[in-house]
């Protein structure tokens, strides 16, 4: 088996979360903060049957709620709206980019309630790698090589290379692309 079959099966095992539509994440997402479709109508000026009418997606909020509805629940528009990272995937020589010109974006959710979302261009990544900078302060961090990381990029590796759920509930992703 090549290196590139086996790349890409490693790709195929990363955990993927099923895809839920608007409403059921937004009811989710309401649930979990112990709110009502009322309280919700309250902090955004609208009326309850709008709330039911998202959640059963019959509707969607326009863009200026949805960033409302994004910062009340402290997450990003994207999670809000299900966009997920890309699968972890194997570009051939001809299809990938330049390394230097690439993103790592690292996303950190502490059990603690801390949300860390890092764009970092892999230039830097290199640097702070080389120079031992790439310290978290973060227990489900510590044992991720990020040198191993360079190196799946360096081969052609893109999208969502790692996913940690530690023991202590802290979830961890990083993505190259």
């Amino acid at each position: 088996m090549g290196i590139a079959q086996k790349l890409t099966e490693f790709g195929n095992k990363i955990r993927r979360t099923k895809m839920d539509s608007f409403g059921k994440r937004l009811a989710e997402l309401r649930k979990e903060h112990n709110l009502t479709q009322n309280d919700v109508a309250e902090k955004l000026n609208v009326s309850p049957q709008a709330v039911s009418k998202w959640e059963n997606d019959l509707t969607s909020p326009d863009i200026e709620t949805l960033i409302k509805l994004a910062e009340m629940f402290d997450i990003s528009v994207d999670e809000l709206v299900g966009k997920k990272s890309a699968p972890a995937q194997y570009l051939q020589e001809g299809q990938r980019k330049n390394i230097n010109k690439m993103m790592m974006k690292i996303i950190v959710d502490s059990s603690d309630g801390d949300k860390v979302r890092l764009n970092l261009p892999m230039a830097a990544v290199k640097i702070f790698v080389k120079s031992g900078s790439m310290a978290f302060g973060n227990k489900a961090m510590e044992d991720i090589d990020f040198n191993q990381i360079i190196d799946l990029a360096e081969q052609g590796m893109v999208g969502e290379l790692v996913t940690v759920d530690s023991a202590d509930g802290d979830h961890v992703h990083i993505v190259v692309e």
